[in-house]
């Protein structure tokens, strides 16, 4: 019986080289180094039906001669170790790749990713050993009950405002923008309260989180709240009240139930993506709708005098709250871009991290 070549598919990390040899069934094998060349050969079903199968490949760079091989029903695979861990330009010697070899494309990586792939092992083993070393936290059980309840709190709260303004959107059309704020701001408040729970979490170390993002966010949508839309009855009967209110429960509707997810371990996929890119429209959206509230109370602060600062009579004038408006509309921008710029970064980090497992 005259020997085949078989299909062969080849990828390689910093200290190995892998080979898929496109046999099933595979007998008979016979794999070994010996001056730096890989020998295979075997019989088995191949490209060419059942036959005997050979090959051989003279490495690039020196390999070390112990083979580990393991022959499944459709492939054999095998593993060859490199003398040094340095990344190699191509797999033989002869500059020439031969026509029955080819990257294999399930396994492939750059080098930049096999490098990266390789802190992680080194990260991952790193925390294995310290984890085994570390003591258990005795109330990590306590915490992420704590979490979850905090969270399942907040998504209910969210979910009943999107719902109801939902339903009166579709019943009553624009009329439902001008009574908004008598209609959800009972919750609202509730909601928004409570969320200071977002900068104390990460402030004790409950969450992993920074706490000025979190700080920014929910200072600034509690000064929309308490502030412009809570001190001024003027302000309650405007329209911008149920934008401002509708893209915020919007995007809290999604954020909760994933961090619910995310405390008892379990991740669905679709509500992981929307979480990391629905923000995106949304978010600008928001501070949009938060800073056109702001522009719409400067005259009736103005006119009403309202938390304007008294000074002395011999001045002739008081400090009105309008310029502190005005600089918080500068402010509000700025925590724009500094939360935009964290949010996109925990958005490629957790699909970067994705992508890299699923390889």
């Amino acid at each position: 019986m005259q020997a085949l070549t078989p299909h062969v598919y080849w990828a390689q990390r910093h200290g190995e080289i892998y080979l898929r040899v496109e046999i099933s069934d595979a007998q008979n094998l016979n794999i070994g180094v010996e001056e730096n060349i890989l020998h295979f050969r075997g019989q088995g079903y191949g490209a060419k039906g059942e036959n005997e199968y050979e090959f051989s490949l003279e490495f690039l760079k020196p390999v070390k001669p112990e083979v580990k091989h393991k022959s499944t029903q459709r492939q054999v695979n095998i593993t060859v170790k490199k003398q040094e861990h340095v990344w190699w330009n191509r797999l033989t010697k002869q500059e020439r790749k031969p026509l029955f070899l080819a990257p294999d494309f399930d396994r492939w990586l750059d080098e930049s990713d096999a490098e990266m792939e390789l802190r992680e092992k080194e990260e991952k083993i790193n925390k294995v050993s310290i984890e085994s070393r570390v003591r258990k936290d005795p109330y990590l059980g306590l915490k992420k009950g704590f979490l979850f309840m905090y969270n399942l709190v907040q998504f209910l709260g969210y979910s009943w405002i999107f719902v109801n303004m939902t339903v009166r959107l579709f019943i009553l059309g624009q009329d439902s923008f001008y009574d908004t704020f008598h209609t959800i701001a009972d919750v609202m408040y509730f909601c928004q309260m409570l969320a200071i729970m977002e900068v104390i979490n990460p402030a004790v170390g409950l969450v992993k989180t920074g706490v000025m993002p979190a700080f920014i966010q929910v200072m600034g949508r509690n000064f929309i709240l308490f502030v412009i839309f809570g001190s001024l009855e003027d302000m309650q009967n405007k329209p911008v009240v149920f934008f401002v209110f509708y893209l915020w429960s919007t995007i809290e509707i999604f954020r909760y139930p994933f961090y619910m997810l995310t405390c008892i371990d379990t991740e669905w996929k679709l509500l992981t993506w929307l979480r990391y890119t629905i923000w995106i429209p949304l978010y600008p959206l928001g501070v949009l709708a938060e800073a056109v509230a702001v522009v719409q109370s400067i005259p009736i602060f103005d006119e009403t005098k309202l938390l304007s600062i008294p000074l002395p009579k011999a001045i002739g004038f008081s400090l009105s709250f309008s310029y502190i408006l005005q600089l918080y509309l500068v402010l509000m921008f700025l925590g724009l871009f500094i939360n935009f710029r964290h949010l996109f970064k925990q958005r490629r980090r957790r699909f970067r991290t994705k992508k890299r497992k699923a390889n």
